[in-house]
């Protein structure tokens, strides 16, 4: 394995340690993640984790390193040139459903790409985002100034430029609305100066918990009903949906011969599809329509 590869791996398994032990933490009654570790036959393999329990209804947490003799379509879509050279890739790749509807889910994603051409080719891609299904404001804040953070000490105006990317990926075309309110999306990563970019991906790395764990803190134990359950079931299949359709990580990993049950881990548990469905005007409901599902400059939000 190539020193590159050797540290970026030894990091990506350190921080999915961290993650899950964190998660557990957070759910407080000694129930861990059931860890599955699998081979690809073409080559490489990964390490599932799976956590149910009373905070996190669904949460996986999935390191992999797969390699072959041939870069899937899904990963050579911005490098056409590189169309069917053999390949390494590593990543992290995280979904958080969690129980109580006031509680947004969230995705956060780390990966690492060589073509083995001559020289080789490499490239970071990643990020995270947030989706709710009950805005608000102070959270939205929250989020984005951690995502602001993870890009402090980058490239200037990288913050403004992966949010907005974040906003244009993350966009349910068929449904015309987006998945939820963003966070960074960046991918084809590659400056020429390998030690920047690396420290550039892995501080969005560690900024994710400070993003997310606050929000979970002070939401978790909001009272609601069957009506907040409902509609948290029906927008999980918007997620599905985005998923499924577009999601260029779900792409990859079937193209290439990945695990299955780990690739689709970042399906809901639970989902409702209703036909034709509106939120009635002036409800919390209609708010994550009117409010909160329009790209805007979060950091920005007043007290």
């Amino acid at each position: 394995m190539s020193t590159q590869r050797d540290l970026i791996e030894n990091t990506l398994r350190g921080l999915q340690d961290e993650i899950c032990n964190r998660l557990v933490a957070f759910e407080g009654h000694g129930r861990g993640f059931l860890e599955e570790c699998w081979d690809r036959t073409e080559g490489g393999g990964g390490r599932s984790r799976v956590l149910t329990g009373e905070v996190f209804e669904q949460a996986g947490v999935n390191f992999s390193h797969v390699f072959g003799a041939r870069l899937p379509p899904s990963a050579s879509k911005l490098r056409p040139e590189l169309e069917g050279a053999a390949f390494h890739a590593l990543g992290l790749s995280l979904v958080i459903h969690p129980r109580n509807p006031y509680v947004p889910t969230t995705h956060c994603n780390l990966r690492y790409f060589e073509a083995l051409t001559e020289p080789v080719t490499w490239w970071f891609g990643g990020g995270f985002d947030l989706t709710p299904y009950y805005g608000f404001g102070a959270d939205a804040r929250h989020w984005h100034t951690e995502a602001h953070d993870a890009c402090r000490n980058y490239e200037s105006g990288c913050y403004e430029r992966y949010k907005a990317w974040c906003d244009d990926y993350f966009f349910i075309k068929h449904r015309n609305e987006p998945r939820g309110i963003g966070g960074l999306f960046f991918d084809d990563v590659n400056s020429g100066d390998f030690a920047k970019d690396w420290g550039f991906v892995q501080s969005v790395g560690q900024h994710f918990l400070p993003a997310y764990l606050p929000i979970v803190e002070r939401r978790k134990a909001t009272p609601y009903g069957q009506r907040e359950r409902d509609f948290q079931l029906y927008r999980r299949g918007r997620y599905v949906e985005f998923n499924l359709v577009y999601d260029r990580g779900t792409l990859f990993g079937l193209q290439s011969g990945g695990r299955t049950e780990s690739i689709l881990m970042s399906l809901p548990p639970e989902v409702r599809f209703r036909y034709n469905w509106h939120p009635e005007a002036g409800t919390p409901e209609a708010a994550l329509y009117d409010i909160y599902l329009k790209p805007r400059n979060w950091l920005a939000w007043p007290d």
